[in-house]
């Protein structure tokens, strides 16, 4: 049974509560990954997928296939639950920089661990300044996989809205990266001259 495909399960579905169950199955890890990269955080993540598919259990007797992938309908609610979620919250989500990953030859030089953490870590600022649309879009593509036909699914909108949408976010992205080096640049600059005065006084 775990082998059907999805039409053949959603067409079950609407009669056997057993057939919503694998579709759950096959698809709470994504969800969940989708929803922890949005809030950073295991337990909110767990909260909201729960809410998640509780939600698209009780809308599933209207669901429709369209032709679009189930997949598509599942993130829809997810980004819906998220947004809500920040918004009652009023805060920016966050990624532990611990869920980071380095390669073999980083975790043998404790120095290139911290330069890619660290650079890491003012990559996330960026994206978390980013408009929500713009931080679903950017996980869609590079944490899911997701082609632009595959995203435009799941957000609604034309592939060509998708790959303008993506062009502006880049372009977004890059500026937020610059803002950071400023900033950074100016805490340094700053602590020189900090530390002159302080040699000067004494």
């Amino acid at each position: 049974m775990e082998n059907e495909s999805d039409a053949a399960l959603i067409a079950r579905a609407k009669e056997d509560p057993e057939a919503f169950g694998i579709l759950y199955q096959r698809y709470v890890s994504q969800i969940y990954r989708y929803l922890y990269y949005r809030t950073g955080n295991h337990e909110d993540a767990e909260d909201l997928t729960a809410r998640t598919f509780y939600r698209a259990l009780r809308r599933f007797p209207h669901y429709v296939d369209r032709g679009a992938p189930f997949t598509a309908w599942l993130y829809r609610i997810a980004h819906n639950v998220v947004v809500n979620w920040m918004r009652d919250r009023q805060r920016r989500p966050t990624v532990p920089l611990e869920s980071v990953t380095v390669s073999s030859e980083e975790e043998r030089d404790p120095h290139a661990v911290a330069e890619a953490r660290e650079e890491t870590e003012k990559l996330l600022r960026a994206v978390r300044r980013l408009a929500p649309d713009r931080q679903q879009l950017l996980i869609l593509k590079f944490v899911e996989g997701m082609s632009n036909a595959e995203i435009a699914e799941v957000m609604g909108r034309t592939e060509g809205a998708i790959k303008a949408l993506y062009h502006r976010t880049l372009v977004s992205l890059r500026e937020e990266l610059a803002r950071e080096a400023g900033s950074g640049k100016q805490g340094t600059r700053n602590k020189g001259q900090e530390t002159e005065s302080g040699k000067q006084g004494s």
